[in-house]
């Protein structure tokens, strides 16, 4: 949840400023910048944003719990707004969602804290041998035959800016599984403004090919890389891609 612009409150005669906050964050939540059924951000960034004070924003959120409009449970609040519920793919491989070809398809995710391929080190601008965040996703067909393995490196911008990829690093032991298909709404959300470049290339020899993805923000600052290979023949590649900041 990020701004460019300070946010003004007009004043109206007997209004107090805490319905302001609230009519102002019903407004965001209905503009979609946090979907039905996400996490709100907590009091204190809450009151960064507006501008106001951390009593004024818990007093605008009982507002919206009072009207039906945030719900709170031992994870924090989260919006109730009627709506199209947030969708989780048919695909788990995060980023470059390519949904598996056939029945029986397997699928594997990880994420480890450890020093990236030396061609992610160079474009994320990170040191030799010096650790971060590194996703690696693997399927197959029913009958074994792979059909596509991706590795993706964080930088140290993306870790430090996006509280929710920040959040793996003490739990990326390379054996669990590791969902991060929302992490580039969560960049979004950050008030990152993303852009990509692809280059897809065919693989002499076999039916596949590889994509690598850079992503940069509004900054030139790199934030992951990813390279996929996958085979051409039996999957599609899906790209599901937000460009602007959240604001």
């Amino acid at each position: 949840m990020a701004r460019t612009t300070p946010h003004h409150h007009p004043l109206t005669e007997g209004e107090p400023l805490y319905r302001r906050i609230a009519t102002e964050l019903l407004g965001e939540l209905r503009d979609g910048v946090i979907p039905p059924g996400e996490r709100l951000p907590g009091e204190r960034r809450l009151a960064e944003h507006f501008e106001v004070s951390r009593e004024t924003v818990r007093q605008a959120l009982q507002v919206l719990r009072r009207d039906g409009l945030l719900a709170t449970d031992r994870r924090g609040s989260h919006a109730t707004l009627p709506g199209r519920p947030v969708e989780a793919p048919a695909w788990s491989g995060f980023p470059l969602g390519a949904r598996c070809a056939g029945r029986g398809a397997v699928a594997r995710a990880t994420m480890a804290w450890e020093a990236p391929p030396s061609g992610h080190a160079e474009a994320l601008g990170v040191a030799p041998a010096r650790p971060t965040l590194v996703h690696r996703y693997w399927s197959a067909s029913a009958d074994g035959r792979e059909l596509r393995a991706a590795v993706t490196s964080f930088s140290a911008v993306a870790l430090a800016e996006v509280e929710e990829l920040g959040r793996y690093r003490d739990r990326a032991d390379g054996t669990g599984a590791a969902e991060l298909r929302r992490a580039y709404d969560w960049m979004r959300r950050a008030g990152l403004t993303l852009h990509h470049r692809d280059t897809i290339t065919r693989i002499a020899g076999a039916p596949s090919v590889r994509v690598i993805r850079r992503v940069h923000d509004q900054h030139a600052r790199p934030l992951e890389i990813t390279e996929l290979v996958m085979d051409a023949q039996e999957d599609v590649l899906v790209y599901e891609f937000t460009v602007p900041a959240a604001v």
